[in-house]
């Protein structure tokens, strides 16, 4: 029976390892978007006019992603939690002969919900980098023929 149910509680295991490896991404973006924001702060005070707003508009932008990141980060754990949760109650299950199926498949189902939920910020955050990353067309001379 136990081997059954390391067998059966494989698949929220290989999910976890995925989770991990997002959240090895993020959490190392993150610190780099909290590095950029830091600069940004400190040309805040240096900064006056034009410039300023731009600075102004960059910071807003940095500190939009900074809370999709951190959202993101924190639906993944979340979905991780859920999985080790899954993997507790198969073991718990397989152990004791409870049928705890309905309760291993919620606990299964809210983590995927909590992972597509995360991956979902991610996308928000890079559709908002992408955004921020954007060259403006006059600096693209499109009216030139080159």
């Amino acid at each position: 029976m136990i081997v059954e149910t390391i067998q059966l509680s494989l698949t929220p295991v290989f999910a976890l390892v995925a989770i991990a490896s997002i959240l090895n991404f993020l959490t190392t973006r993150l610190g780099r978007v909290v590095d950029r924001s830091r600069l940004l702060q400190e040309l805040h005070g240096k900064t006056s006019g034009a410039e300023h707003d731009i600075v102004v508009c960059e910071i807003r932008a940095t500190a939009k992603r900074i809370e999709l990141t951190n959202r993101a980060i924190l639906f993944l754990v979340l979905s991780g939690l859920s999985i080790g949760a899954t993997v507790v109650v198969l073991f718990v299950a397989g152990l004791t002969g409870l049928d705890l199926d309905y309760l291993a498949a919620g606990a299964f189902i809210l983590a995927i919900g909590l992972l597509v939920a995360g991956l979902i910020l991610f996308l928000l955050e890079t559709r908002e980098a992408s955004a921020a990353l954007r060259i403006p067309e006059t600096y693209l001379e499109l009216d030139r023929k080159i």
